[in-house]
């Protein structure tokens, strides 16, 4: 495992691709989305308190990031929908219910998977190695060229990422035509017809 600054690094780099997917705005949320669960898979040093569970167990399983992240997924399909709609920093009041939960949770996926990339990175070194794949396959995955409490690694991933997500900031460019976009569509091909379009995330 890499600390709490690579974790949030190999989130951020993960997350990256939004700025082409969802446009510049909703970059900005899919990414936070990311965050969010960036550090999801460490609950288990907190739940050893309470049941039996170890370090990089089930909590570090690809089936548990995606159910915690379909259930966060459905509760802000249900209740951010309207106030996404109604907000103005969207500039949008046509944001189904199957969009938000579609932005949500794979933004909460990216960053939960993101942590067990990291992990699989840099353990075992002063944790045990992982099985990402259980149940479904029951052998640790290990690679082990990251070491815990290297600044390089971890300051190094941070920096990069936020390097990166600035310059595809800076990019101008135009969100993918698909049915989950956030923001009102228009029709046409023409250059103004898609500026129209891409205007609505700026």
């Amino acid at each position: 495992m890499v600390d709490v600054t690579g974790h949030l690094g190999m989130a951020l780099l993960f997350a990256a691709p939004a700025w082409i997917v969802w446009g510049r705005r909703a970059a900005l949320g899919f990414t936070g989305f990311a965050l969010l669960t960036a550090m999801l898979p460490d609950t288990d040093l907190i739940l050893q308190g309470f049941l039996p569970v170890t370090h990089h167990g089930v909590t570090h399983t690809v089936v548990f990031v995606v159910m915690m992240s379909i259930l966060a997924g459905v509760f802000a399909a249900r209740w951010l929908t309207a106030w996404l709609n109604a907000h103005r920093w969207i500039r949008s009041t046509e944001i189904a219910a199957e969009t938000v939960f579609i932005f949500a949770t794979t933004g909460l996926v990216v960053g939960g998977t993101s942590h067990l990339f990291a992990d699989i990175l840099s353990a075992p070194d002063i944790a045990a190695p992982l099985e990402p794949l259980w149940p479904f396959y029951r052998e640790p995955i290990i690679v082990d060229v990251i070491y815990y409490d290297s600044p390089i690694w971890n300051f190094g991933l941070i920096a990069v990422a936020i390097g990166l997500h600035l310059v595809l900031a800076r990019y101008r460019s135009y969100p993918l035509d698909t049915r989950y976009r956030i923001g009102n569509r228009t029709g046409g091909d023409s250059d103004t017809t898609r500026r129209a379009a891409g205007d609505q995330f700026e």
